[in-house]
């Protein structure tokens, strides 16, 4: 079976995604477009980790499953990274490039990639394992240099 790349997924998804939030805007305004957009993907994204969390070995997540997972969202090159720790219990890099928000702006929706992408981040690991804590300073995709990725697994 093969795997669609999530760059390949979000650009589709934006494709059908930009128009809708587009017209949402001109007949609700900028603001509560945008509100029903990130509760949406946040639904969606919970319900994906839910997903992926039926599928681990023996019915049981962990942080090392998890680091698996996130060679979904690297391939074709999607991210660039630096790995500063990875264990048990952490999962800690900075993302250098990232083609996801390149990818937003190059279709005239950076305004709002952060709602598609972004925002993802943290709430599917509340459908994958509740346990599981992103802490994230800045991203790219808001105009810093690199994107700040702190996972931690409690207890």
């Amino acid at each position: 079976m093969t795997t669609l790349p999530i760059l390949t997924k979000r650009r589709l998804q934006a494709e059908v995604i930009g128009p809708i939030y587009t017209e949402m805007a001109a007949e609700l305004g900028e603001e509560k477009a945008k509100a029903i957009l990130d509760a949406a993907i946040k639904k969606a994204a919970v319900a994906e980790g839910q997903a992926f969390a039926a599928k681990a070995p023996g019915g049981e997540t962990s942080m090392a499953d998890f680091i698996k997972l996130f060679d979904l969202w690297k391939m074709s090159g999607a991210l660039e990274l630096d790995i500063l720790k990875q264990d048990d219990a952490v999962f800690e890099f900075n993302v250098t490039r990232c083609k996801y928000a390149e990818m937003y702006r190059e279709m005239g929706l950076g305004h709002i990639g952060h709602l598609m992408s972004c925002n993802r981040d943290g709430t599917f690991v509340e459908g994958y394992d509740p346990k599981i804590k992103l802490d994230r300073a800045q991203t790219i995709m808001a105009g810093a240099k690199c994107c700040t990725f702190r996972y931690r697994r409690e207890g």
